[in-house]
């Protein structure tokens, strides 16, 4: 069975400048880095920057993004930090909890975000759909 996430890696242009953004603006601990790769910690997060120069050149259009999980007292000071770093936003936040919508230097969709599971369902009104409810569904869809 999955257990979670063990790492997160993202395909970037300039490795400097990307270890710059996620040490600098986002405050992850660099652990390691060599000529085409560095390794960062946030939390319980690993995340492995990757020198490719295959890194798509254009706009992503999709929602796929990360999403980074912030306290909301240091939700504020943070939003300020990717402002005062011109970091471009690429969503207005309509959902539950507090969020910022932000793209790194090579335009990988992030987020962060104030709230958890629970509180994201709570908002939605699914907290109390149970697991059978939701395979039934899944059952009906797949027909």
């Amino acid at each position: 069975m999955i257990r979670g996430i063990n790492h997160v890696t993202l395909a970037v242009t300039e490795l400097d400048r990307s270890i710059w953004f996620y040490r600098t603006v986002l405050g992850m601990r660099l652990v390691s880095n060599h000529e085409d790769g560095a390794y960062l910690e946030a939390g319980t997060l690993w995340l492995c920057l990757s020198v490719d120069p295959n890194v798509a050149r254009h706009e992503r259009l999709d929602y796929t993004h990360i999403a980074f999980d912030i306290d909301k007292e240091h939700f504020e000071e943070f939003a300020a930090k990717l402002k005062t770093n011109n970091v471009r936003v690429w969503k207005q936040n309509r959902s539950e909890g507090e969020s910022v919508y932000f793209l790194d230097p090579d335009g990988h969709k992030l987020e962060l975000h104030v709230g958890t599971l629970a509180s994201r369902l709570e908002a939605m009104g699914a907290a109390g759909r149970s697991e059978n409810e939701s395979n039934k569904r899944v059952n009906q869809c797949s027909r």
